[in-house]
């Protein structure tokens, strides 16, 4: 019997919760000043989701720092976003502390993203079990499958988007392998990559569909008007860079068995721990 795995972007959830309460200078402490806002809304869309996709294993997976093998290959990697808020850095570590009074396995590796590690994770427990990520990070797309799903946080708490193979045509105009050479093509801003200028998602789409990757449009250019070989041959360096840094890898040097995944629940712990932290409406949720 497959089992369902649950595979949380903790980083996602934790930036998310803390920008969905800090706006109001909400930031909730402890009585020892420890601001606690983040962690607690990380909580409210976990129990959420875990309440909605009912899996019988959770792994989180975490950023391990800002420099990664994508840093060393392109200096300008996210190099865009500003420093955390100082209200939330102490929060990364109560956060990945709450994971473990849930008997959750936090799984990260130095040098590589938490993409890495859920598309490794994903890729070792399918398609022998049902994945679904929990994200609302849109590169992870790139990792649906036949058993593997993923679920894009919308706004609000209980809203999903979530991504199947039966789904993702329908709802992109290209299949999941093709999200990285989409990626090639339009760059990320997020991530601070260019991709080739001059070429939006609306225009990369219809490359791709008419090509199918971008080793067939390069082997094709001559079908493409003068103004479009233009843009690639000028950009042609940039969109190989481009479509390295989009791809996660699959087959980083991790592993967490299904055993220590195990959604089991402590309840007394839990409890204890979430009065310790002023969470007692949470309480009320497991």
């Amino acid at each position: 019997m497959k089992k369902k795995i649950l595979l949380i972007d903790g980083m996602a959830l934790l930036f998310r919760g803390y920008f969905a309460t800090a706006y109001r200078n909400n930031f909730m402490k402890t009585s020892s000043g420890l601001p606690t806002n983040g962690v607690y809304q990380f909580l409210r869309y976990f129990l959420d989701a875990e309440q909605t996709f009912e899996p019988s294993h959770i792994v989180c997976c975490w950023d391990m720092g800002s420099k990664t093998f994508r840093t060393e290959m392109y200096n300008a990697y996210k190099a865009n976003r500003s420093e955390p808020p100082e209200e939330l850095v102490p929060q990364f570590q109560l956060a990945k502390d709450v994971v473990e009074i849930f008997n959750m396995p936090n799984v990260g590796l130095e040098n590589y993203e938490a993409d890495d590690c859920i598309g490794t994770l994903a890729n070792q427990y399918a398609p022998a079990n049902e994945v679904t990520i929990l994200t609302g990070d849109h590169d992870m797309l790139q990792l649906v499958t036949d058993s593997v799903h993923v679920a894009i946080m919308k706004k609000g708490l209980g809203n999903y988007d979530l991504f199947t193979m039966e789904n993702f045509y329908d709802k992109k105009g290209i299949h999941p392998w093709q999200v990285v050479d989409l990626k090639g093509l339009t760059g990320d801003s997020a991530d601070n990559y260019p991709g080739v200028k001059g070429i939006g998602e609306k225009t990369a789409v219809k490359l791709l569909q008419e090509h199918d990757s971008i080793d067939n449009l390069l082997q094709n250019l001559d079908q493409l008007s003068e103004n479009m070989q233009k843009r690639i041959k000028s950009n042609l360096e940039m969109l190989h860079l481009s479509r390295t840094l989009a791809e996660i890898k699959c087959d980083i040097p991790i592993s967490c068995s299904l055993e220590k995944a195990a959604w089991t629940l402590d309840k007394n712990r839990i409890k204890e721990q979430f009065a310790a932290l002023n969470y007692e409406n949470l309480a009320k949720l497991i």
